[in-house]
């Protein structure tokens, strides 16, 4: 029996409803290489690229200069630790990060509408994901158990569809490029949609420009997430209109 919550599964591309949270990423990279490899690191992963973080360690150990051959098996055990030395600095994400306006409403929103599965496709590992989610308490409006996540594939286009099974697994009922919307404020998040079989609501929070999104070939742009009646509405248009399966999808107006 399909479920009526399915009519579109709505996925925030995480942590798109946080401001930077300073540099406690950056903090934690630094302190893993050094424990791990014994050195301190030179050069870290550049900020807002929408790298995953098994790829941004990778990038970390090759830029600083470690032996091809010792990569792989570092880059497991950094990245194994990379959850529980994040939830360490707890206190500094809280006093650095904050929520974007509306974001919070948006999610809740999203989680009591009828049609609607909110869920998270993020680049960073799952546990690093609900700490950072948990700490300013958007936990409680995403089903994170259906979330795709670093974790599962470090490419994360790849996410959009594991996401999708997930969730139709869940819900018993199919889920598909056309009912599903990814809701993040980057050029990557837009790609991740576009490569991975969604469609793509962005949101002009700062790290790109709206002209930038738009021409990336999001379906909407919005400058922000305070209207949350549009919100829902611009989803509920979305997942409405017809979707080319071949090509860049339509270049959308800006609303």
């Amino acid at each position: 029996m399909g479920c009526p919550r399915t009519n579109c599964l709505a996925t925030a591309s995480a942590p798109w409803p946080l401001a930077p949270s300073g540099d406690t990423d950056r903090r934690v990279y630094t302190e893993l290489f050094e424990a791990v490899v014994g050195q301190t690191p030179e050069r870290l992963p550049a900020r807002g690229t929408g790298v995953t973080m098994p790829l941004a360690v990778r990038e970390l150990l090759n830029a600083n200069g470690v032996e091809l051959e010792r990569v792989e098996r570092l880059a497991e055990v950094i990245t194994e630790r990379m959850p529980g030395r994040l939830a360490e600095h707890r206190d500094e994400v809280l006093r650095t990060g904050q929520v974007l306006p509306g974001a919070a409403a948006a999610l809740r929103a999203v989680h009591e509408a009828h049609d609607m599965v909110p869920t998270v496709v993020t680049g960073n590992l799952r546990g690093s994901a609900e700490v950072k989610l948990r700490l300013f308490q958007l936990d409680a409006y995403l089903d994170l158990s259906i979330g795709a996540y670093a974790s599962d594939n470090h490419m994360r286009p790849a996410l959009v569809r594991t996401a999708q099974d997930r969730a139709a697994i869940r819900h018993n009922h199919p889920i598909n490029a056309h009912s599903t919307v990814i809701i993040g404020d980057s050029l990557e998040d837009v790609r991740t949609g576009r490569e991975g079989g969604a469609r793509v609501l962005a949101v002009a929070s700062g790290t790109t420009s709206a002209a930038d999104l738009r021409n990336a070939g999001a379906d909407r742009v919005v400058p922000e997430l305070t209207d949350t009646a549009h919100i829902l509405r611009l989803i509920r248009e979305i997942v409405s209109e017809p979707q080319s399966t071949t090509g860049p999808h339509p270049i959308r107006r800006q609303v």
